[in-house]
């Protein structure tokens, strides 16, 4: 019974996405069509080419770690399957096995790293990184309100939904 509410619960996630992503590619096409091509030719950055809106390397983070970490444990200090990871620890194997941008084990250091950018919390797109305080990141998801990342001991990797009581309070996009 759980099993097929959560299934109707994630149709009806993808059904509300789609319908967003449809209205905002609508949108978005007709602001291009408007747009004067040497505006358009300024927006040369790899971090505006991905089909999400975040980052190249921040989708391609992602999508690493939700096929390499998804389920493994939580581990203070951890950077491995094997060996459980930490919050930085996923975050840093993400970018550094599929962008080659290598960050620091660290959500402290990471805020210092050359490669992050900071955007407004609103702007946040898929793979962006999402800092809960200066001592936790994840990933940002397409799915509202849910990141990806390793949460805490005791737990698996994975998504988790935040709210009033526990939200991000910093965003970022690495490129």
């Amino acid at each position: 019974m759980f099993s097929m509410a959560v299934t109707a619960m994630r149709k009806r996630r993808f059904t509300a996405s789609a319908v967003l992503a449809a209205a905002l590619l609508a949108s978005a096409t007709a602001a291009t069509a408007a747009t004067a091509p040497a505006a358009q030719a300024s927006v040369s950055h790899p971090a505006a080419s991905s089909g999400y809106g975040g980052s190249s390397a921040g989708n391609a983070a992602l999508n690493w770690a939700k096929r390499h970490a998804t389920g493994c444990w939580y581990s203070y200090g951890g950077s491995s399957c094997s060996r459980g990871y930490d919050c930085s620890g996923l975050v840093m194997e993400a970018f550094g096995h599929a962008a080659g941008i290598w960050l620091p084990h660290s959500t402290y250091a990471m805020l210092g790293s050359r490669h992050l950018h900071r955007i407004s919390l609103s702007q946040a797109r898929r793979g962006d990184l999402m800092f809960y305080g200066s001592g936790h990141v994840e990933m940002n998801t397409i799915w509202y309100h849910q990141t990806f990342g390793a949460h805490s001991t005791g737990q698996r990797v994975g998504y988790i939904t935040w709210g009033s009581g526990w939200h991000p309070t910093a965003a970022y996009r690495v490129w």
